[in-house]
């Protein structure tokens, strides 16, 4: 395909995704599904197009005054792309496959700037209902913080030391500039293409197929460490989803001791079976999804219930762009009952002297400080274990200067401030 023809096809899927309310990852296998001439190059190409779209949707339209798929397409061409008029004419020239002349309107529009300056949140390419929240985590200068979630995320691998270090898997992953991460001491990272450029598919890699290693951002793999599992340890992963951080947790445990796997949704779930196989984990005991009595079965018996509570998701918008638009003021309400139910669950869980570790990939604190003092409230018997003393027990790193809010007991995690997803870990200890 021609890069006009791209450009139109972008524009075609945020069709589809405005008009159906369809997840861009869906819109995006719909569209290729119809039109299976294109090639790989070409689908990667006009995914990279529509996510970057979705990424700078809020700057776009104002610079557009229009968030139309087409406005959108034509802003990131500006202001991602860095194009002027002169590169991006030759693009939306009418000809066959490709979108139609620009008007005269959208000449100016690229040329000139509204009048009315840009609002800070449209600069930081967030719904503007978010604004207060992002104020509160971050002070009134919140703008750099929202906007690095506007940046592409690199891929990140968890080495699996059940199977192979560090070492051999940065050479496995050489071909594709593989360098260690900064702050696990497991994690392996390979950077962002440029432009069009392919992510290149790990998961299609001998490398992955032995199970040397695990897809998983360097965040994640920080919340797992600072679980602080040891071999021997009793843990309940009690949101355990796909399993990425039971398996982290596992090779942690030296597969001494036991994990207890549980989620309420079955389909998020069934993804683990396969993935403890390939990665070599023989101490993880899946329960049914949903099946509560046989939790309360268990009773106060675990060492550590990690909580990887549901969220807004805002710390993975760098991934899921489209789930930033998506988000709404009752859905987040919705998820911090959510939120409370789980930790209510999990401290019935935690025996005298073990460990509820709160992780959510969110950077609101209606999410995360706020709902740990709400649990303190009604829970006097736990206390904040501060995360730089926890850090230096688990981590074979120095650890990062500050948390991305400032706080000293709990863990901020940002791309901004530390280059990962945002994620927020809080490690409470259960009295004796």
């Amino acid at each position: 395909m021609k890069p006009a023809a791209r450009i139109q096809a972008a524009v075609e899927v945020l069709e589809q995704i405005q008009q159906r309310h369809q997840p861009a990852s869906i819109a995006l296998s719909d569209w290729g599904k119809a039109h299976r001439f294109a090639g790989s190059g070409d689908r990667s190409a006009i995914g990279n197009h529509v996510y970057d779209a979705l990424r700078h949707r809020a700057y776009s339209a104002y610079q557009m005054r229009s968030d139309s798929p087409r406005s959108l397409v034509l802003g990131m061409l500006a202001n991602v792309r860095k194009l002027d008029v002169a590169g991006i004419r030759p693009l939306f020239d009418g000809a066959q496959h490709a979108p139609t002349a620009l008007t005269g309107d959208e000449f100016h529009r690229l040329t000139k700037l509204p009048d009315q300056p840009a609002a800070q949140w449209q600069l930081a390419n967030i719904q503007q209902w978010l604004e207060p929240h992002f104020v509160r985590t971050f002070g009134p200068d919140y703008t750099p913080q929202a906007q690095a979630l506007a940046e592409r995320a690199p891929v990140d691998l968890r080495a699996n030391t059940l199977k192979a270090d560090r070492a051999q898997v940065l050479e496995a992953m050489a071909i594709y500039g593989a360098v260690p991460t900064d702050w696990s001491d497991l994690g392996v990272r390979i950077a962002v293409p440029a432009n069009d450029g392919r992510t290149p598919n790990v998961e299609a890699d001998a490398a992955h197929g032995r199970g040397w290693f695990e897809v998983q951002d360097e965040g994640s793999q920080i919340a797992a460490a600072m679980s602080g599992a040891k071999p021997g340890d009793q843990v309940l992963d009690l949101c355990a989803g796909a399993g990425g951080k039971t398996l982290a947790i596992a090779a942690r445990l030296l597969n001494e001791g036991n994990i207890t796997a549980y989620d309420a949704d079955k389909t998020r779930l069934r993804p683990i079976f396969e993935r403890l196989i390939r990665a070599g984990v023989t101490n993880v005991d899946v329960l049914p999804a949903g099946d509560i009595a046989a939790l309360d079965a268990l009773g106060a018996r675990f060492d550590i219930v990690l909580v990887d509570a549901p969220c807004s998701g805002s710390g993975t918008w760098r991934r899921k762009p489209d789930a930033k638009w998506r988000l709404k003021p009752d859905v987040l309400a919705a998820r911090g009952r959510d939120q409370q139910t789980v930790l209510a669950r999990a401290a019935r869980q935690v025996k005298p002297g073990g460990r509820l570790v709160y992780v959510t990939c969110s950077l609101l604190a209606v999410e995360n400080g706020d709902q740990v003092a709400a649990f303190l409230t009604n829970n006097t018997h736990f206390k904040i274990l501060p995360w730089r003393q926890v850090w230096g027990a688990v981590l074979n790193t120095a650890p990062p200067e500050k948390s991305a809010d400032g706080h000293d007991d709990a863990l901020l995690l940002t791309p901004a401030s530390h280059n990962t997803d945002g994620f927020f870990i809080c490690v409470l200890e259960r009295a004796v």
